[in-house]
């Protein structure tokens, strides 16, 4: 083993196992434990599910912590591994295929606590919930309904690249293609946690492919996410605030679109919210998912309100102008994707297009 390796790795081991330690005191590790455990306890109790709403909240609670816990579990193990391989060097000379589980195991290492400091910044109150992730082209004709479906693309390839659950709720298309607009249920661990980072105005400089004299043209498309909060379930809407339309499917479906009105469209009259949904073949189902989603948007509603009694300040950094695009992507005169917020470039605009748009989503939590 060179004296460059093994100086490099001890480092690493030593530098890992202060972060290691440390995090177990920041995230209060034995608490956690602790509590846990406590909770658990709690759940074998004959009168646990009197109370069906306190139950789920117990459940979700042990699940957080549960979180936690195996994810410095799982740090701690890989560090472990780490010094047992370091040793098995040091002790019995240069063997490749341990000095390759060595490299492995450090790489692993790094993830998980890139990981886990990734999710100390995701603290907020909804930052673990599900959410409705809706995509809206800006003024433009089909050179913007085609930059939404772009990211309707790339989005889905994150989705899928980072095991999201992702189910299109909505869908209308563009009168000459491309989309108008998309809705989507994504589920997952931090799913909104993750994706408030993408809201906002999203633009795109390119030559459009769609002007016959190759002018180069700039577009907007609008990223909004909503969390399902558990507590959207006890929100009333009164039949008489509501409005609720049917008509036909206008997505892909085949002969069934076409014959049944099973696409559902509600609003909220008193504060003109719209909540719509089309994919599934039921118009029950269609209604279900549709006043979940209406309920989630009228409760984020009902709270930046309070906010904005509040604090009217807070309240305007919430606002989405057309003018105020989070994010550039550049593909004439040359190829740059740029977030205005935290200054992250990269010059690979094929990379992000096809969802790689993690360390976006990291930089900005790691700056606000």
């Amino acid at each position: 083993m060179s004296l460059f390796f093994r100086t490099n790795m001890k480092e690493k081991i030593e530098e890992f196992t202060a972060k290691i330690t440390s995090l177990g005191q920041v995230l209060r590790i034995s608490e956690r434990a602790l509590r846990m455990a406590d909770l658990e306890r709690g759940t074998t109790a004959p009168e646990f599910w009197n109370d069906n709403q306190k139950a789920r909240a117990v459940l979700k609670e042990i699940d957080i912590e549960k979180k936690w816990i195996d994810k410095y579990n799982a740090a701690e193990k890989a560090l472990l591994d780490s010094k047992d391989f370091y040793q098995m060097l040091e002790d019995g000379g240069d063997d490749s295929e341990v000095r390759a589980e060595l490299e492995k195991s450090i790489t692993s290492l790094e993830k998980i606590i890139a990981t886990i400091e990734l999710m100390k910044m995701l603290g907020g109150e909804d930052d673990n919930c599900d959410t409705i992730f809706e995509i809206h082209s800006g003024a433009g004709g089909t050179e913007a309904t085609d930059w939404a479906n772009m990211l309707l693309r790339m989005y889905t390839r994150y989705f899928e690249d980072y095991g999201y659950e992702h189910h299109l709720v909505d869908l209308v298309p563009g009168d000459e293609g491309g989309v108008k607009s998309a809705v989507l249920e994504v589920k997952g661990e931090y799913a909104f946690g993750y994706l408030k980072a993408e809201i906002g105005v999203h633009r795109l400089v390119r030559i459009s492919p769609f002007d016959s004299n190759a002018r180069r043209h700039t577009s907007f498309v609008s990223v909004s996410a909503i969390p399902m909060v558990e507590d959207a379930v006890s929100v009333e809407v009164k039949d008489e605030d509501l409005r609720i339309d049917t008509y036909r499917s206008s997505g892909a479906g085949g002969q069934h679109v076409n014959k049944t009105e099973s696409a559902v469209r509600m609003t909220h009259l008193p504060t003109g919210i719209v909540a719509s949904c089309q994919t599934e073949r039921s118009q029950i189902k269609n209604r279900e998912i549709c006043m979940k989603m209406l309920k989630a948007k009228l409760l984020q509603h009902y709270r930046a309100e309070e906010e904005r009694k509040r604090d009217a300040k807070a309240a305007e950094k919430k606002k989405i102008e057309w003018g105020s695009q989070i994010r550039s992507y550049v593909l004439h005169p040359y190829n740059m994707v740029k977030d205005h917020r935290t200054e992250h470039e990269t010059s690979n605009t094929t990379a992000v297009l096809d969802g790689d748009i993690h360390e976006f989503i990291r930089q900005y939590l790691l700056k606000h």
